[in-house]
């Protein structure tokens, strides 16, 4: 049985996480896979690589074609793999703190795709965080225009808590225009960072 993905113009992550959603809906067969540029062949391979697949990639004109073979035997071998490492993670809860609408600094184009790929990976997380808040600059990406809302109501839809600092998104003129999860206070802000392990974006 061959799945093929096609993964060409799709920014990173999005190669890595659509073959792994392929490979684990399959126990025999291979999964071949389409990409554009060089780091998504190299990520792609490098999935392989980490669940123990073999794979041969190819160039084909100015795509990259990785086939990845998987057989019954490997998937208990990653099933088993993956339930070690989940129980090497924390198991505490946290929360992410996003108190802008770039990730890092440098160029902002740049820094609003790696937030908006931060969020969208964090929808295929082991442990997903009890919480995201976004505060400051950060109310932008859970109002109306946002590149993320999708992954955030995916988020919400799994358990994890939205929220939108009150005093930030009247500040910006934004309170209209939240397109998900609820508005929150300084009060629960501080409670819940406060109270578990926060990662500030």
């Amino acid at each position: 049985m061959d799945i093929k993905v096609d993964a060409r113009g799709k920014p990173c992550p999005q190669p890595v996480v659509m073959t792994k959603k392929s490979l684990d809906s399959i126990q025999n067969g291979r999964v071949v896979v389409l990409v554009d540029n060089e780091i998504a062949r190299e990520n792609v391979v490098k999935l392989a690589k980490s669940l123990g697949l073999v794979c041969e990639a190819k160039q084909k004109g100015q795509d990259y074609e990785i086939a990845i073979v998987k057989s019954s035997q490997e998937q208990l071998k990653d099933t088993d793999d993956a339930q070690i490492l989940c129980d090497a993670k924390p198991k505490g809860e946290y929360v992410v703190l996003i108190s802008g609408d770039t990730f890092g600094e440098g160029s902002e184009e740049l820094g609003r795709l790696l937030l908006k790929s931060y969020i969208y990976t964090l929808t295929d997380a082991t442990i997903l965080p009890s919480a995201i808040i976004f505060v400051n600059r950060g109310v932008f990406v859970t109002t109306n225009g946002s590149d993320s809302i999708d992954a955030l109501k995916k988020l919400e839809a799994s358990g994890v808590e939205v929220l939108s600092c009150g005093t930030c998104l009247d500040y910006y003129d934004l309170k209209d225009k939240l397109a998900v999860g609820k508005v929150t206070n300084m009060y629960e802000i501080a409670e819940r960072t406060s109270l578990s392990n926060t990662v500030t974006i």
